[in-house]
């Protein structure tokens, strides 16, 4: 069985591009290559309004109403940004098993394959804040196809080796 792979980010380190003077080296003081996209092919937008964390969010025809969970001091009557990224992170990794279960001609065993993706967030050991971790569990696969999906998924890629992020001000 493939183990859950733990991967730690810092919610307050911001990857501004990957200029090696980005907000990354100066919090760890070290160049790191960080995944650029050469050719955009999709662009998803969503919009969070209101209360933040008790607020909405939408993209596309997707329009949820948050509310912080218990364990956060709310009321748990919606959903929470971890959940999302929880959502997101396993659809996108079961994507990615199966574009190479194809290639490694293990097509039959992705077909049940699942992914759970579980999303904590947590007080960060290393500053003022809050850090998150996450544990993907493939079921159903060999270890093989799980660290390449891993190694291939956008959302891996982008916790484990970072993405440009570009923060802006509008009116």
């Amino acid at each position: 069985m493939f183990a859950p792979a733990a991967r730690s980010l810092l919610a307050t380190s911001v990857r501004a591009s990957a200029n090696p003077k980005n907000a990354f080296n100066k919090v760890y003081g070290s160049a790191r290559t960080v995944v650029t996209v050469k050719t955009v092919k999709y662009t998803a937008t969503a919009r969070a309004q209101g209360a933040g964390r008790n607020g909405t969010v939408k993209s596309g025809n997707l329009d949820l109403k948050l509310a912080s969970p218990k364990e956060l001091g709310g009321d748990g009557k919606g959903e929470n940004p971890e959940q999302l990224l929880a959502m997101g992170y396993s659809a996108c990794f079961l994507g990615a098993v199966q574009l190479l279960a194809k290639k490694q001609g293990k097509e039959e065993m992705a077909k049940a394959a699942q992914i759970v993706a579980n999303v904590s967030l947590g007080e960060s050991a290393e500053k003022p804040g809050f850090g998150l971790t996450v544990d993907i569990q493939a079921v159903g696969i060999d270890e093989e196809l799980a660290q390449a999906a891993h190694e291939f998924c956008p959302f891996s890629r982008a916790l484990t080796q970072g993405a440009v992020v570009n923060v802006s001000v509008s009116k």
